[in-house]
């Protein structure tokens, strides 16, 4: 059977079967390293990388923060998972010859015009928003939709339809419905 898309792109089967072997194997191994159970997620991490650059400019601010305290500010394996998460999307995008560098996607300027500035703040606000929403829920979509729903979690179940079903909503408010 040929694991490949038409489009050369992986197939959504495999890399959803290949993410799930990979929670379970993190779920596994870091309740035998680290004694207790740690499940994928990413928010923290990025919250945690914040705390590494503020630290270097402002220390006495991380040093009160009371997030910093009880989260320790520390590169971890889920650190050094999200970054092979950027380094895995690279490699794949350059074997399968599909990357290229885009300041603006065709899908956002055919919807609100060329300016890369435009696109910059708004990537930047949704950065921030969906950031505020994730420390609200205490885990991002990832965090809730992988880990929470192997665990058979009802609030995961929630949550992750939540995401989707905002997700939709707000897709065609921003960019309309489309001809296919």
């Amino acid at each position: 059977m040929d694991w490949r898309r038409k489009d050369g792109g992986w197939s959504p089967y495999l890399a959803g079967a290949l993410l799930g072997l990979l929670a379970i194997a993190s779920a596994v191994a870091t309740t035998k390293v680290l004694g207790k159970t740690s499940y994928l997620g990413a928010s923290t991490t990025f919250v945690r990388a914040a705390g590494l650059l503020e630290r270097t400019v402002a220390p006495e601010n991380v040093a009160a923060n009371e997030y910093f305290a009880s989260q320790k500010i520390k590169v971890d394996w889920q650190f050094m998972l999200v970054a092979g998460i950027l380094l895995g999307a690279l490699i794949s995008s350059k074997t399968d010859k599909s990357f290229k560098a885009e300041g603006v996607p065709p899908v956002w300027e055919e919807r609100f015009g060329p300016s890369v500035g435009k696109r910059a703040a708004g990537a930047f606000l949704g950065g921030i928003v969906a950031m505020v929403g994730a420390r609200m829920a205490d885990g991002c979509p990832s965090g809730h939709g992988l880990s929470g729903m192997m665990q058979l979690s009802v609030s995961a179940f929630v949550a992750l339809a939540l995401f989707f079903g905002v997700g939709i909503v707000v897709a065609h408010i921003v960019y309309g419905r489309r001809a296919s």
